[in-house]
């Protein structure tokens, strides 16, 4: 259908600016001695470390706190709160995504990237300084808000300054650092919780992203550059700042009601119900309000249509719920069954986070001389969803052997494929399209993160208190407000031995979600056609023939209208 700005924008139709092109760069570039061409050297090497730094730090923000929250939770005494300190953050990188996808698209690479920089920065200051819970919940809010665009940024700069023969590699490298540092998140979170305070996870980002950010303006020295010729009003009309406000207000109503559900309030209440409702609505006007704006719009109607974006995006959804939901849920099973500390837990965690560090890189090494994405994506999800069943078989009593094998599964499968969708992604698309590519694969897997987690949440929670109570057990908030590392010593031997079966039922319910969230990534991967990542041009043909046919009827222009050239397909 035609949207409602289709003939303002043939007006201004914006122009792009290939690195190495014509004359017609954009003057910030000019003027800083920046030619937009590909990096090289030391000044690759540089910016490719501080990226990695950058994606350290907002990768690290995801997990952190999984084994820091009983803590913060026994020091603002706000149980009901729990659920916010990650939901927050996953909310805003979400529903902000896009918004910083266009950003990078319109202005200035490094200057956006570098706002970013500081609203992350800004929000972990609030958050280490935090007195109370909600400051706490404020702070994290900010601080995804600007992850989300450092997540950008990272990937948009690497399609920009890397040779597109070396880009696979780079965001291979990209991707081992970002399921690293999700990964061993935890581990550093239950160090300083255990030995110094929890708020050092959060003082943390500080010095990294300044050092980050002062390696990318003087020694890289980043590009000026835009992706995307156009007039300042033309850019600001593009960003959908009341795309991002449906999309965030539609989450919320989804997060309070699993959240409330079955604990606080019962799932028939009129509150929970309304919520739910709340949520398809407001997620409804904003399919509408997408559709509407057209080429404006967060989730490009014109590039949403692509079948191989649809697929790559679902399976990033699915496989970052599920991958996430084992970080956030495997440590509390070594705290409450193997009564290790909040460190000691994370020590256990381990095997996932070698497997998908290791993998994560192979992934990107052998992306350009495979050629075919597919395998790794079927290969992936398969070991995921074959790990996290075998992750529901554990039992009360550890088994080493187990448990290792089983996360060394998920992790090796994780590596193999969370990141290939953007690879796969900034290949087939357009120059002008990268960064607005970029942040839809990567909003799909944030969102995954919010979704899955929350329902994850939900299950966990009703699963251990329906346990409790079918056992007779009743006393179910003191279990649910004591430390999970401290359980045994707060209750009794003859208490444990009916609390930790109850604990097991709860952990067992998220593991099978995040198995059947792997399941559901290997059936989104089939989405998609099979193709030879070799294939993808620096023209991108295939991909302005595989838009050209769908937008025949809508009265969009296609990107070779737009840019002046005539799409092939292979």
């Amino acid at each position: 259908m035609g949207s409602a700005v289709d003939e303002e924008q043939k007006v201004t139709e914006p122009q792009p600016l290939v690195p190495g092109g014509d004359a017609d760069h954009d003057t910030a570039a000019q003027s800083d001695g920046d030619s937009g061409e590909s990096l090289s050297g030391f000044r690759l090497i540089s910016c490719l470390a501080a990226l990695l730094m950058c994606n350290f730090v907002v990768s690290l923000d995801m997990t952190i706190l999984a084994t820091a929250i009983p803590r913060i939770v026994e020091e603002f005494s706000s149980l009901e709160d729990i659920g916010w300190y990650g939901s927050s953050f996953f909310l805003t990188i979400s529903a902000f995504s896009q918004f910083w996808g266009k950003a990078y698209t319109y202005f200035s690479l490094k200057w956006v990237l570098m706002t970013a920089i500081v609203i992350f920065e800004v929000g972990s200051l609030i958050c280490g300084v935090a007195k109370n819970s909600p400051t706490l919940i404020i702070g994290r809010a900010i601080t995804g808000a600007g992850g989300a665009g450092i997540s950008n940024g990272c990937y948009t700069i690497i399609g920009v300054v890397a040779k597109p023969e070396k880009r696979p590699a780079y965001t291979g490298i990209l991707a081992a650092m970002y399921g690293f540092a999700a990964v061993i998140g935890p581990l550093i979170g239950g160090a300083f919780t255990t030995n110094v305070t929890w708020r050092w996870c959060f003082y943390l980002n500080l010095p990294i992203g300044g050092i980050a950010a002062f390696i990318l303006l003087f020694i890289a020295r980043l590009p000026s550059s835009k992706m995307v010729k156009t007039t300042t009003k033309e850019a600001l009309l593009n960003m959908d700042l009341v795309g991002a406000g449906l999309i965030m207000a539609a989450f919320v109503c989804y997060l309070l009601p699993l959240q409330q559900g079955g604990t606080t309030k019962s799932w028939r209440s009129p509150t929970v119900i309304g919520l739910l409702v709340g949520f398809v609505l407001l997620l409804a006007l904003f399919t509408v309000h997408q559709l509407w704006l057209g080429e404006r719009a967060m989730m490009v109607p014109r590039l949403m249509k692509q079948r191989r974006i649809i697929s790559l995006a679902l399976f990033n959804l699915f496989m970052a719920g599920s991958f996430f939901t084992f970080v956030y849920y495997l440590p509390i099973y070594f705290q409450v069954i193997g009564h290790y500390s909040a460190l000691g837990s994370a020590v256990q965690n381990l095997p996932l986070i070698l497997g998908s560090t290791v993998f994560g890189i192979v992934a990107g090494v052998l992306m350009v001389p495979v050629g075919r994405f597919h395998i790794f994506l079927i290969s992936g999800a398969a070991l995921v969803a074959i790990g996290g069943g075998l992750t529901c078989t554990l039992q009360v009593g550890l088994d080493t052997g187990k448990h290792v094998g089983y996360q060394l599964l998920v992790g090796v499968g994780a590596g193999l494929c969370l990141q290939v969708p953007v690879m796969v992604g900034q290949a087939f698309s357009l120059p002008a399209d990268v960064a607005s590519t970029t942040a839809i694969l990567l909003f799909f897997q944030t969102m995954g993160g919010t979704i899955v987690i929350s329902a994850a949440q939900s299950i966990f929670t009703n699963g251990l208190v329906n346990a409790l109570n079918a056992a007779g057990f009743h006393n179910t908030s003191l279990v649910l407000s004591s430390d999970t590392a401290h359980l045994s010593s707060v209750l009794t031997a003859d208490e444990m031995a009916v609390v930790l079966p109850a604990y097991l039922t709860g952990l067992r319910n998220a593991w099978a979600m995040a198995t059947a969230c792997g399941g559901a990534a290997l059936l989104s991967s089939a989405i998609a056609k099979f193709e030879n990542i070799k294939n993808a041009t620096p023209q991108q043909k295939d991909a302005v023939a595989e838009t050209k046919e769908g937008n025949k009827h809508s009265g969009s222009s296609t990107p070779d209208e737009s840019f002046g050239e005539k799409g092939t397909s292979d």
